[in-house]
């Protein structure tokens, strides 16, 4: 095997038991639903998605990269489960046809099959006052197009680009709910009047201050949490006491009604809301956060809007880790079937660094252990602990006898 030495697991690749970790019956059950298998001999659905995960973990560029990858042996072919290398054109064909919905599915059916775990499993900041509250998180982050390349992802006149529009669940800590259009359509309706169970906390940008999405998280008995616009106007009902010692940072904290013409036309001013005005220090400026909840505590909003920051570090981790910035085909399936595929890749990551890794880590050098290892056969739990920085020693080194003329024959 030469490079590919059976150390600590003599049966697969590292490649392949990271993609054992999705059940089987469950990827038969989402090709047999989409029908994505009806044609196709060689390059099967479980074939492409072997294919895009190795392109992901190994942060390929290009389909020739993937090919090249998968095909540098024939035992690690087999032990992937795989037939045959996937050529390059066969790829191509593949990613263009094939439903991208068949990913999407696979997705959500592995969050609600390690659901237990990864909730168990996490490592969020508790919010003591609202310790047994659902929270969602929602903001989207645009990808750059070529538009004379990706012509169906129109932006603006000479740019292209896609919207990944995305629902981070708290308690998860990881999407459950990801919705991608053009990079024109503006975020509050990218989910659309998404509307959450019953006591759920909406944490939002200012992009989504609408009023008529407001009243429908109220009408559900959902909070929302959200910065206020610039031009809002409102009138101070009541000035709410804050702590003497404790939270300098939040200057003001009132019981407000909006005023102005289009809440008077949505009838939003018949309700009481909630302005928290909280310094930043590390920017140096104020921001002022409106809730329907007037019962919590000024601290647990501000610490509610502070949490905005979790879903922002996921859009930087994915970018950096995992291929959502450079893609192996042009067509709207193809984008979009990679970058479920690179949600896949994220969450078993994820699964593996909080079960398994025994040691807590950044995500960018796990993830870059994992790529090192990728087609190197040892056990995921070896990887994880005992692959590791520094020099190691060989216990006996044996002599390699190197030709001094190689190059002057």
């Amino acid at each position: 095997m030469g490079l590919f030495r059976r150390i600590k697991n003599n049966k697969k690749p590292l490649l392949r038991q990271i993609i054992d970790l999705v059940p089987r019956w469950m990827l038969d059950s989402c090709t047999k639903q989409f029908k994505t298998d009806k044609g196709c001999s060689k390059y099967r659905t479980y074939d492409q998605f072997v294919a895009l995960t190795f392109g992901q973990l190994n942060k390929c560029y290009t389909l020739s990269d993937i090919s090249t990858g998968i095909g540098v042996c024939e035992t690690l072919i087999s032990d992937l489960g795989l037939s045959q290398s996937p050529a390059r054109s066969t790829m191509s064909d593949g990613n263009k046809k094939r439903n991208w919905k068949v990913y999407e599915s696979l997705y959500n059916k592995l969050l609600k099959h390690y659901e237990r775990v990864l909730k168990s499993e996490n490592q969020r900041h508790i919010i003591e006052e609202i310790k047994d509250h659902s929270i969602k998180l929602i903001d989207s982050t645009v990808i750059s197009l070529c538009l004379s390349m990706f012509d169906w992802a129109k932006f603006r006149t000479a740019k292209g680009g896609l919207k990944i529009h995305t629902c981070w669940d708290d308690a998860l800590q990881i999407p459950d709910l990801v919705n991608i259009t053009e990079a024109k359509t503006h975020d509050r309706y990218g989910l659309g009047q998404t509307i959450f169970a019953k006591n759920t906390i909406i944490v939002e940008d200012r992009a989504y201050f609408d009023f008529a999405l407001m009243l429908n998280r109220i009408f559900a008995e959902n909070t929302f949490v959200t910065r206020i616009k610039i031009n809002t106007q409102y009138r101070s009902i009541e000035e709410l006491e804050l702590p003497i010692d404790t939270d300098q940072d939040i200057l003001k904290d009132e019981i407000i009604v909006l005023t102005g013409v289009k809440a008077i036309e949505t009838k939003i001013n018949e309700h009481k809301l909630r302005l928290v005005s909280v310094y930043k220090e590390d920017e140096n400026k104020v921001i002022h956060i409106i809730t329907n909840n007037l019962d919590w505590t000024a601290r647990t909003i501000a610490d509610l809007y502070k949490k905005r920051w979790d879903i922002e570090l996921f859009f930087k981790a994915i970018k950096q880790n995992l291929q959502i910035k450079t893609f192996v085909g042009t067509s709207e399936n193809a984008v979009k079937s990679q970058i479920y595929v690179a949600l896949i890749s994220y969450l078993l990551l994820e699964l593996i660094n909080r079960t398994i890794a025994k040691k807590i880590k950044s995500f960018s050098n796990f993830v870059e252990k994992i790529r090192i290892c990728l087609v190197f056969y040892l056990s995921i739990e070896y990887v994880c602990n005992q692959v590791s920085q520094g020099a190691k020693k060989v216990n006996k080194q044996t002599k390699i006898a190197f030709e001094t003329d190689l190059f002057s024959q």
